[in-house]
């Protein structure tokens, strides 16, 4: 029997071994299943408190497309809001823009030159003949920025086609052919900028002129609100760009140049740069892609219309004005109601306009910029 009960344990006790060390994998196995399901949720939470952060933010962001014909102040209205926002430029950008300072005075100058000879002015000085000569000479094939030692050489030659009576005659028939509004700031400034050691100042960046190419984006912090305002190139060249854009934007900041009444467009020469602009905006108001989307209509560069009107008559352009050509307040009014009839759906809080701006002064800008989303909203023209 002993023998038996021997031969048995020697059987079973193997066994009981082998079992005893089999249940600890077993009881590893399950305890890392549920280390894995415990990380797996809180990877899992974590991506949902992520996603609800995004979600968050998106529903907060304020997103303003600037459109506008080519030359309405987009650019400069973003540049003001770098400025006002402390986003300083650094220095491969003010050496862009001093390249281009410098290129608008070369081909502004240029233009003058060549627009006093088709006009039939006569020179005040014959001697400036060479001078517009000189400049008239001037070639960028390569399209390199220009250094300040090359701009030193024109200088001479500006400052003294710009003291001349012809030049100045040429500038104030301006609105008969196509000069850049920043050249005559530009030449008035010809002895600080023609330094060798000269850089933009702010006020010289926001008169840079260089047209937009493609789409570009800027995002704001304004009053704990994020903002994120695109710019695109608003010559017809460039609109076709503008519907990349339409996705989750909150608001248009429509922008029009409203000294233009005199003006034709660069690219056809014959149409008024302000019934094109119109012509835009009623595309826009009445698209049902922005049927609840906030529209702001500004009128831009209100320091030139307040110096046109006092010279150059608006009905002459417009043949339906009433009121004083020559009172700033009337043309206001007017451009008001030109843009306010080009909207179709006239249920209130679809667009506003909240006044006339100039967009060189960057306190102006910091008063006009919208304090919130539910502000740029809630203003409305009904």
């Amino acid at each position: 029997m002993s023998g038996v009960v021997r031969t048995l344990s020697r059987c079973l006790l193997p066994a009981e071994a082998t079992g005893r060390a089999g249940e600890q994998p077993r009881r590893e196995g399950k305890e890392r299943s549920r280390d894995a399901e415990r990380e797996a949720r809180r990877r899992s939470r974590e991506i949902d408190a992520m996603l609800a952060r995004e979600r968050r933010a998106v529903r907060r962001l304020v997103k303003i497309l600037l459109l506008g014909a080519g030359e309405s102040g987009k650019s400069t209205f973003l540049k003001q809001m770098r400025i006002i926002h402390g986003r300083e430029f650094d220095q491969k950008a003010l050496l862009e823009f001093r390249a281009t300072i410098y290129e608008n005075i070369l081909k502004g100058c240029r233009v003058l030159v060549d627009a006093r000879d088709k006009l039939g002015i006569p020179w005040q000085y014959t001697e400036n003949e060479k001078h517009g000569m000189f400049l008239m000479a001037f070639e960028n094939k390569a399209g390199m920025p220009i250094e300040p030692a090359t701009f030193q050489l024109y200088v001479p030659a500006l400052g003294a086609l710009w003291r001349d009576s012809g030049i100045k005659e040429a500038f104030s028939r301006r609105s008969e052919y196509q000069l850049g509004e920043s050249v005559k700031y530009f030449l008035d400034n010809l002895d600080r900028i023609g330094q060798l050691n000269y850089f933009p100042s702010k006020q010289d960046i926001l008169l840079a002129r260089k047209a937009t190419k493609g789409i570009v984006e800027h995002d704001f912090i304004i009053k704990k609100i994020p903002f994120k305002m695109v710019d695109v190139g608003g010559q017809r060249s460039q609109r076709q760009k503008w519907f990349q854009c339409f996705d989750g934007i909150t608001s248009i900041l429509f922008m029009v140049s409203s000294s233009e009444y005199d003006q034709v467009l660069m690219e056809d020469r014959r149409t008024n740069r302000l019934v094109e602009s119109m012509n835009i905006f009623e595309t826009i108001v009445n698209n049902k892609l922005f049927f609840n989307v906030s529209i702001i209509l500004f009128l831009n560069k209100m320091d030139l219309l307040v110096e046109k009107v006092k010279t150059v008559s608006i009905k002459k352009y417009f043949s339906d004005f009433r009121g004083d050509p020559h009172r700033l307040e009337d043309v206001q009014r007017y451009l008001v109601q030109c843009f306010d009839r080009k909207r179709r759906n006239r249920s209130p809080g679809r667009w506003r306009a909240p006044g006339c701006t100039c967009l060189v002064s960057a306190a102006r800008t910091r008063r006009s910029q919208p304090r919130s989303r539910s502000h740029s909203t809630s203003q409305s023209l009904s």
